[in-house]
């Protein structure tokens, strides 16, 4: 049910080093953008968007400080269903654990009835990494607001949610700046079924670039934490912003400065400035943070790295850890 028994099949190459590092730490030097986070019995497992030959990419932690990649090993390898296009671009996953321990894998995979565009489906699997098998109809498809994409699912007072940004964006070649709101689905106890019709949560405003996307969800102490990322993600004005509520359905209102953008670039890792950072995602008791940034630190040319942090969420105002600690960086390859 975790990640430990790929273990076996893995060589750790001689690239492993203790140090002190700062906060936010690079811990994946590959390409693995919009990472989510799961921990399953006492490992870490991170998914992120097809690359490096598979269709969702798999990542595993004993502390969340060491991470290995399970290179070559796809978590969704189909075959895919009929709503599902011949290539499947599979972007932006995330994995909950059930009731009754099976795994459910939200993703956006291309629609076969118009290649232009994603649709949000769901798969299962009784390990947490996989294989993946995708369910037959689609979890939110809305091809004519311009599809659907980055779902996260959030469970709260015993129902299941997805939230994921309706892809208006992808509409914005008629010269108009369409609507990318962030919309949440309550979900039968399968989490796959959904109840009801999606509701809005957020949409973008004018300082948002063209878009607001990959959205997250998080609760502490009664008030709900729902991060994004605004501008376009193969830019450095990329980002990771939020919006807080009292209520799961809103209304939510966004975070401003000196609180808000919570990641930027510029902003500081243990390898130097962040570049283009977003693509978030919280742990289940909102203490832990994933996202990616530019590997190479400037521009998006060799991929999207992985960035892990320690995060505290406080009477609305999200922190992360600027400290220091000894770790250990290791890469792994089947």
């Amino acid at each position: 049910m975790f990640c430990k028994p790929f273990w076996t099949s893995i060589l750790l190459f001689a690239c492993n080093w203790v140090h002190t590092q700062a906060e936010p730490i690079r811990v994946l030097d590959v390409d693995f953008p919009d990472p989510c986070l799961i921990q399953a019995d006492d490992q870490y497992c991170a998914f992120a968007t097809n690359g490096n030959g598979v269709n969702i990419q798999v990542a595993s932690s004993a502390d969340f400080i060491s991470w290995q990649l399970l290179a070559g090993h796809d978590a969704l390898p189909g075959p895919f269903p009929s709503w599902v296009g011949s290539s499947p671009a599979v972007w932006a996953p995330d994995v909950i654990q059930r009731g009754d321990g099976k795994f459910v894998m939200y993703f956006a995979a291309t629609a076969a009835a118009d290649t232009s565009k994603h649709c949000v489906g769901v798969a299962i699997s009784a390990s947490v990494t996989g294989p993946y098998i995708p369910e037959s109809q689609p979890l939110a498809c809305p091809l004519q607001q311009g599809g659907a994409i980055d779902p996260d699912g959030f469970y709260d007072q015993g129902t299941f949610h997805v939230v994921y940004k309706s892809d208006g964006n992808s509409l914005d070649g008629d010269g108009t700046l369409h609507p990318t709101p962030l919309m949440l689905q309550a979900l039968e106890s399968d989490a796959i079924t959904p109840i009801g019709s999606p509701i809005q949560l957020l949409d973008r405003s004018n300082t948002d670039g063209p878009l607001i996307e990959a959205p997250s969800l998080a609760k502490h102490s009664g008030i709900y934490y729902l991060t994004f990322s605004s501008n376009m993600y193969d830019t450095t004005l990329y980002d990771v912003s939020y919006a807080v509520a009292s209520n799961l359905a809103g209304p939510y209102t966004k975070v401003q400065a000196p609180n808000a953008p919570l990641l930027v670039s510029g902003n500081g890792s243990d390898v130097g400035p962040l570049s283009g950072p977003g693509g978030s995602d919280f742990s289940v008791d909102g203490t832990k943070i994933v996202f990616h940034a530019f590997e190479n630190g400037q521009n998006i040319d060799n991929g999207r790295a992985m960035y892990v942090s320690r995060a505290q969420l406080s009477q609305g105002v999200i922190h992360l850890a600027r400290e220091t600690y000894t770790g250990r960086h290791s890469y792994s390859k089947l």
